[in-house]
């Protein structure tokens, strides 16, 4: 009774206050939200399919879930995956049973982290999915594709959520410091550009930690201050705002020269930025993020295994967190500056992309189409394919590219590293 008590009394945090109760006032996600999309159309027709809310944290999942059970007029219940299990799950869906038989309407069951459910939870909610009982609407910020089972995934409407941008960050914390019914509006504070600068780049898209941030300065201003500027925030981030008192580029300098010295192959100044980018307080995911990239972008085919570090690493630096996350990604990092480089499949994939959006590339070939359709074969697709492992080698020569692509080369392999072989095996 007297935790209860205490919860009532606790005050809303000013994320909470701010969540937006309609589309208008959500910032950012314009393709998942806007006009002409999927999900807006969806939401006007009252027609709401199950869905996956996939992207990073604080970019709006449990935001935009209870904006459509509001629009829709739907009954909206929500659980965590990780505080809740199959007996509170069953209750929720016995409920809305009941409220389905008594034509009372449509529920809503909203689970966060949803990829932690195991195998036998996700089952439980399959034939409610499936009869329409319920619609779902799960969030998480794990491929989907690989952590929810697929008999489920199958039912489901996949919406990817990007991150935020800096400039969403800013709107957000500007309506935080207008809005008088929930926000600081009828307190008369400003905030400094340079402060608002350095919110939205330790923020790195997460809505909700931008938020804290501003709230956790606004408190331990002076009762006679209505100014938060880099003095106040430096009680709240400490060495974090170190990275943007000089220059707002700074940050973005010290990750272009983290990039470049991996690239450039200089160990030593790459574990440097890499040192600055950890004690300025950088989101380890977002790190690693630029690790992957560079392993797949500038070494490539030249040593393959340099993705494989990078992915590691990425992944034991998720488990361990910090500081010890500062081991497994110094280990990718020194193996990727010293990895033979290659550009060979960045700049391939680049100039196929490049193709498709400004050519008329053509039809794919009749003999690869697919056969295996009622039809098929009076329409001439599949005819003359050649199996490739009817061959010796395992090789035969035929057309895969468009006819009007016959001529073009995408991926050049380079004499440098493992690429050499497939260089030796293209000629």
């Amino acid at each position: 009774m007297m935790d209860s008590l205490f919860t009532s009394m606790a005050p809303k945090p000013l994320a909470d206050k701010l969540r937006p109760k309609n589309l208008v006032d959500f910032v950012g996600q314009e393709k998942v939200i806007g006009k002409n999309s999927y999900l807006r159309r969806m939401i006007e027709n009252d027609s709401i399919p199950s869905i996956i809310f996939y992207g990073p944290p604080g970019t709006g999942k449990t935001t935009l879930a209870k904006v459509i059970a509001e629009l829709t007029g739907s009954i909206f219940e929500s659980i965590n995956a990780v505080s809740s299990g199959v007996p509170e799950l069953r209750k929720l869906l016995a409920s809305a049973v009941e409220r389905q038989r008594a034509g009372i309407g449509r529920t809503i069951i909203f689970i966060d982290e949803i990829h932690r459910f195991n195998k036998a939870q996700q089952d439980v909610l399959l034939p409610y999915v499936e009869n329409g009982t319920i619609v779902l609407i799960g969030a998480t910020t794990e491929n989907p594709f690989f952590e929810i089972n697929s008999p489920l995934l199958s039912r489901m409407k996949v919406i990817r959520l990007e991150q935020l941008t800096a400039e969403d960050i800013k709107k957000i914390i500007k309506r935080a410091l207008a809005d008088k019914a929930n926000g600081y509006g009828d307190r008369g504070f400003k905030i400094k550009d340079e402060a608002i600068d350095v919110i939205a780049n330790f923020a790195n898209g997460d809505a909700r930690r931008a938020l804290n941030v501003l709230e956790q300065a606004i408190a331990m201003l002076p009762e006679d201050s209505k100014e938060l500027d880099i003095n106040v925030l430096r009680l709240v981030l400490g060495n974090v705002v170190l990275q943007y008192d000089k220059n707002g580029d700074y940050h973005y300098d010290i990750i272009s020269a983290f990039i470049k010295s991996m690239r450039g192959s200089d160990a030593d100044a790459a574990l440097h930025y890499l040192a600055r980018l950890i004690e300025s307080g950088e989101d380890v995911r977002f790190i690693a993020r630029r690790i992957l990239i560079c392993a797949s972008e500038d070494v490539g085919n030249a040593d393959p295994m340099a993705l494989l570090v990078a992915n590691a690493a990425a992944q034991a630096a998720h488990f361990i967190g910090l500081p010890e996350a500062q081991i497994p990604l110094s280990q990718a990092v020194c193996y990727i500056a010293n990895a033979p480089k290659s550009n060979s499949c960045y700049m391939g994939i680049a100039k196929a992309i490049e193709d498709v959006r400004t050519k008329n590339c053509g039809q794919v070939p009749k003999h690869l189409r697919d056969a295996h359709y009622p039809g098929a074969a009076k329409l001439g697709n599949g005819t003359g394919y050649l199996y490739p492992h009817d061959y010796s080698g395992g090789y035969v020569k035929q057309q895969y590219l468009p006819d009007a692509l016959t001529d073009v080369k995408y991926y050049e392999p380079k004499p440098i590293g493992e690429e050499k072989e497939l260089l030796r095996k293209e000629k």
